[in-house]
């Protein structure tokens, strides 16, 4: 079998590295095109020797030269910026990893998909602002998008053989974050020690939070819409503090199947990588045994509203869940500074949705003008919140 040519889109972070862990079981069937990060130019060096990358991107202009003299006994291309992020994908690999956190990441992911390859989608917030916008893409290019995101991958791995015709709901697992058993007061003096230690999961500082304030079970509502068209109504969420059941689908014959596994995104991400094949992760198998028991209940919208808005941003449509987005990326920001409380943060977002003026965007540009936009007013906000007006 020829080698698969990839390309990996937040190469440093969790996924990233969890990717490249894959690729050094059988490095051989892989071919690594392009690899990028941020600002870690240290570890970008590094991978770009050890997987012998052919183009390396670092996000901040300002960490370009670094990157260069890391690399200029090499005949690694080096470039930095968001052009640069965005040509990347011009390098048309067979496989994209989009891993770049947060909005930043919307402009490459759409450029990989407008090359009609296959993608595998772990950042979250690009769908969720720009969905609409992202699947005309894949509609137009004809590429394969992947979930990698463990709830998504799976219902994507569940919905394998059947018809999303025949599906009566999708159910989202959510293992209700670090503060699930949690009174409001008790929530309200928690601090971001606090709020990233998630029981469950390694992640980072802001997913971490968002899973604290189910924030992330929002996003991924938005997410699953327009992955998998079966309406907004018809997809549910369940607290299943284990993280064993990682998502269920539901058909119309009352037959649900539920994806199980290890809660290492190793997992989901070897399923996208090897995709229509399974490979070889090295994660332990999962002992049910030892488990015991697994235990599920309906979430609480009072103690977490975040669930309520990002349902309600979905429903409005156009704009509103950018602007849910960008809005819970400054309070998130602000908590993890300690400028803001915990329960500020989902308090925050709803203020900056109930003023917004919501659009049907035309193009990335509409997102990205009310990204700004929310991002400079969230931020106003920040001060009112400190002083508590």
């Amino acid at each position: 079998m020829n080698k698969r040519t990839i390309s990996i889109f937040g190469a440093t972070g969790s996924v990233g590295t969890s990717t490249l862990d894959l690729v050094r079981r059988d490095r051989d069937a892989y071919d690594v095109q392009a690899l990028t990060a941020h600002r870690d130019v240290e570890g970008l060096a590094k991978l770009a020797r050890e997987f012998e990358a052919r183009f390396v991107v670092i996000g901040d202009e300002d960490c370009f030269g670094a990157l260069k003299d890391a690399l200029s006994d090499t005949n690694i291309g080096v470039a930095a910026g968001t052009q640069a992020l965005v040509d990347a994908a011009d390098l048309d690999p067979d496989w994209t990893m989009a891993a770049i956190v947060g909005c930043a990441g919307l402009e490459p992911v759409m450029a990989a998909i407008e090359k009609g390859r296959t993608v595998a989608l772990a950042n979250k917030e690009s769908l969720v602002s720009a969905g609409a916008l992202m699947m005309a893409a894949v509609e137009r290019s004809g590429a394969t998008l992947l979930p990698v995101d463990s709830e998504h991958n799976a219902l994507f791995q569940c919905l394998a053989g059947g018809r999303i015709e025949e599906v009566r709901r999708l159910i989202l697992t959510a293992s209700g974050g670090p503060f699930r058993t949690k009174s409001l007061d008790e929530m309200r003096g928690m601090t971001p020690a606090q709020a990233v230690a998630h029981p469950n999961w390694s992640m980072g500082a802001k997913i971490s939070v968002d899973s604290a304030t189910m924030m992330n079970k929002g996003l991924e509502l938005i997410e699953a819409y327009h992955l998998f068209p079966v309406g907004e109504e018809r997809i549910d969420i369940l607290v299943h503090p284990q993280s064993v059941v990682h998502s269920m689908v539901e058909y119309k014959d009352c037959s649900t199947l539920a994806q199980m596994g290890p809660t290492d995104m190793k997992v989901p991400i070897a399923s996208a990588l090897a995709w229509p094949r399974r490979i070889e992760t090295g994660c332990g198998p999962l002992d049910l045994a030892a488990i015991g028991r697994l235990d599920f209940e309906a979430p609480d919208e009072k103690r977490f509203p975040a669930l309520r808005l990002a349902r309600a941003a979905l429903r409005r449509g156009g704009t509103a869940p950018a602007t849910l987005n960008a809005a819970n990326e400054i309070a998130v920001a602000a908590f993890l500074e300690e400028r803001i409380g915990f329960l500020d943060i989902a308090a925050l977002v709803e203020r900056v949705l109930d003023e917004a003026d919501i659009a049907e965007p035309r193009d990335l540009q509409d997102i990205f003008t009310v990204d700004r936009a929310v991002r400079a007013r969230a931020s106003e906000m920040i001060g009112e919140f400190a002083r508590g007006d």
